[in-house]
């Protein structure tokens, strides 16, 4: 195939199927380039595991053309996946980002033993060439900092990812979108536009971060006492906001929570946090200061059971409590998923009698993506030939490639896809390609597997109904039962002794049923008590717990 004929090929491995774990593969040739590599947190249906992470088999048996990764902004859903993959990885791969994401992500490699990472600093207008790409750096405004678009030119065409983003009129750091980029991008011809879909379903455009700032410091200012604010520890114009407020009142600032020190640490040492070292102080000292004169920032937003907040609303923290007297505002908005276990947080304060303050209540968070106004902004500045919704549900999805089309994009060049399907582009036209392998990984504990259906279908069960161990004695000598045993863990009527004596009878005359027609078969026996004694529970109980037989001959 002559070389201008080469297609390019974009390869979405994550972030089509939720908010997470967003990546995304750019191929020409023999160059590759990553953008993004986030994880996802899970939910109550996959219980034991810690993270999830998107299937880069992809890029591994590919990593000879990978040339570098780009990282469009430092929250997890985009920078996760990293450890993991620069892990198996068996060469050092060029990572470009901003300097606070480089920040972020340097303490998520150390913490996995990853020593000199290839860092690559980029900043708005930086161009970059990795093979045949040619990558151009705009700033966008999120709800963190230094976060990225790219635009990308290669033989077979151009292709702009907008990151993620919102448009942000007044930002807190003052750096705005750049709109004459993205003109520029447009003017000279834009072929593929993928674009941020997380709030495509929302009307209209979504506030300012600054709207947030007055709101904050009016709550903080009349609160009678200590004022406790759980945010992300990523979102440092919200914090900025929140010590802008406590030093205007005159509260000191404690922080608290790891990924919090961690990443307002990170920040501050950077220069995108300024809080003079006086207005901070240690979690063990508030006691030397009046409740009044106090502003907690901890972690906690998403209801996470080991989050400061939590541990402070169940009495668990070492150093801080909440009282009845003091006031907690959960700055943000919980996460798909997430809502159950931010309201049980909210009624363990509930208990405490503290004032709280969430979105309901007043302006103490706005979102950093996009709704449809600024959506259809963006399509009309970039005015994309094709267009590809990223990072979001299938609903949101749906919802961003309708506005494409009201947009003025014909319907044939509005691409849906799922992780794993791919476009092809040749000579600045687009069309659907082949799917490569795809789905997601697990982290669990300090194993990282493939999904494994069977695992977690064992850990549902088990948490839904318990587990039954049935052991059985077989004298080899005389062929007959010499004990058996029935034990429960997790059974609703695990204390029935009553119960208990009856299964292990019927586990009795059911191995002396098995065995006195013709000798002892473990299998079978097997077999025939995990039936027995699920008949048996599923009678009495209506529950079908998992059952473990051992049967031994002696």
């Amino acid at each position: 195939m002559p070389k201008k004929d080469i297609a390019l090929k974009i390869i979405p491995l994550g972030g089509l199927d939720g908010i997470g774990k967003n990546m995304t593969a750019f191929e020409y040739g023999d160059d590759m380039v990553l953008v993004d590599a986030g994880l996802m947190f899970p939910d109550e249906g996959q219980p034991g595991i810690d993270l999830i992470l998107p299937d880069y088999t992809y890029v591994l048996e590919n990593e000879e053309k990978l040339r570098g990764i780009i990282i469009t902004h430092g929250h997890e859903d985009h920078t996760g996946a990293l450890p993991y993959l620069l892990a198996d990885l068996t060469r050092k791969v060029p990572i470009y980002s901003s300097k606070l994401t480089l920040g972020f992500i340097q303490g998520k490699l150390a913490e996995h033993n990853i020593r000199s990472p290839k860092f690559r600093e980029v900043s708005d207008g930086s161009t970059i060439t990795l093979g045949a790409f040619t990558i151009t750096f705009f700033s966008m405004t999120h709800s963190i900092p230094a976060a990225f678009g790219v635009f990308m030119s290669t033989p077979a065409g151009t292709v702009m990812h907008t990151g993620d983003f919102k448009f942000d009129q007044t930002p807190i750091d003052g750096q705005r979108p750049n709109y004459q980029a993205i003109n520029k991008f447009g003017a000279s011809g834009v072929d593929l536009l993928l674009s941020d879909s997380t709030n495509a379903c929302r009307p209209g455009f979504t506030p300012s971060e600054a709207a947030v700032g007055r709101d904050l410091r009016h709550v903080i200012k009349n609160a009678p006492g200590r004022v406790f604010v759980a945010a992300f520890s990523s979102h440092i114009h919200r914090l900025q906001q929140i010590c802008d407020a406590s030093v205007a009142v005159g509260r000191k600032v404690v922080v608290t929570g790891r990924s919090m020190v961690t990443n307002t640490k990170v920040a501050r040492e950077l220069g995108y946090l300024k809080i003079d070292e006086e207005n901070i102080i240690d979690a063990y000292d508030v006691d030397r200061i009046p409740d009044e004169k106090i502003v907690v920032l901890c972690t906690g937003s998403q209801g996470e059971p080991l989050s400061a907040l939590a541990r402070m609303a169940n009495g668990e923290h070492k150093s801080l409590s909440i009282h009845n007297t003091d006031t907690v505002i959960i700055s943000a908005t919980p996460i798909p998923g997430n809502e159950k276990s931010v309201q049980a947080i909210v009624n363990s304060l509930s208990k405490v009698g503290c004032e709280i303050y969430d979105k309901s209540k007043g302006l103490v968070h706005v979102s950093g993506h996009a709704s449809a106004e600024e959506l259809k902004l963006m399509l009309a500045m970039a005015k994309p030939r094709y267009f590809m919704p990223v990072h979001g549900e299938a609903q949101h999805l749906r919802a961003h490639a309708e506005l494409g089309v009201q947009m003025g994009v014909p319907a044939s060049h509005v691409f849906v896809l799922d992780n794993g399907d791919s476009l092809e582009m040749v000579k600045h036209k687009v069309r659907r390609g082949r799917a490569v392998e795809s789905g997601v990984v697990y982290v669990d504990g300090g194993t990282v597997t493939e999904a494994n259906p069977v695992v977690l279908r064992d850990r549902q069960k088990l948490a839904q109904d318990g587990v039954v161990t049935c052991t059985v004695i077989i004298s080899k000598r005389r062929g007959a039962v010499e004990a058996v045993e029935v034990s429960t863990r997790g059974v609703a009527t695990s204390t029935d002794d009553v119960l208990l004596s009856e299964a292990q009878e019927l586990v009795r005359t059911q191995v002396a049923k098995l065995t006195s027609s013709g000798g002892v078969n473990i299998d079978a026996l097997r077999r025939g008590v995990r039936n027995a004694l699920s008949n048996q529970l599923w009678n009495r109980t209506h529950t079908r717990p998992m059952i473990i037989p051992v049967v031994m001959e002696v």
